[in-house]
């Protein structure tokens, strides 16, 4: 008997599988605004991320971004913001299973925080290309 056959004999139930599949729904949502608030009141680069998000819209609006723009923004932001998410899952993660300092524990941590690192530089480019010529247009 293979390992799919026995998982599916043993069903095994989580926490979070009770209930009607809208009180499921509703508990993931709520989970996952949990883990937005945690992120943002404990790390530092989500607070900046959701300052910079503010920005961008604030000025998306002012000088009027065409659709494909407005994508290109909506894009960044979400994809910065959720692999800052993401990297603070795997150091979270990282720091339950080892609490000790192991070199692999940082390759991982640091590569986690270079993907960050990379939609954030990507997230800046693109607004510099689609907001310096609109900045030197006032002038």
């Amino acid at each position: 008997m293979g390992l799919l056959d026995r998982f599916r004999k043993r069903k095994i139930i989580r926490i979070k599988d009770t209930g009607t599949p809208m009180v499921r729904y509703k508990k993931s949502f709520f989970h996952a605004i949990d883990g937005f608030v945690y992120a943002v009141r404990e790390e530092h680069n989500m607070i900046i991320i959701v300052v910079a998000a503010i920005l961008v819209i604030i000025a998306g609006f002012y000088f009027n971004l065409s659709t494909m723009e407005w994508l290109f923004c909506i894009l960044v932001i979400g994809m910065t913001a959720a692999s800052e998410m993401i990297n603070t899952a795997i150091e979270a993660t990282i720091d339950l299973a080892m609490p000790q300092i192991h070199p692999l524990a940082r390759i991982a941590k640091d590569t986690a925080s270079t993907a960050t690192l990379l939609c954030s530089i990507t997230a800046f480019v693109g607004g510099c290309i689609i907001f310096i010529p609109k900045i030197l247009m006032l002038f």
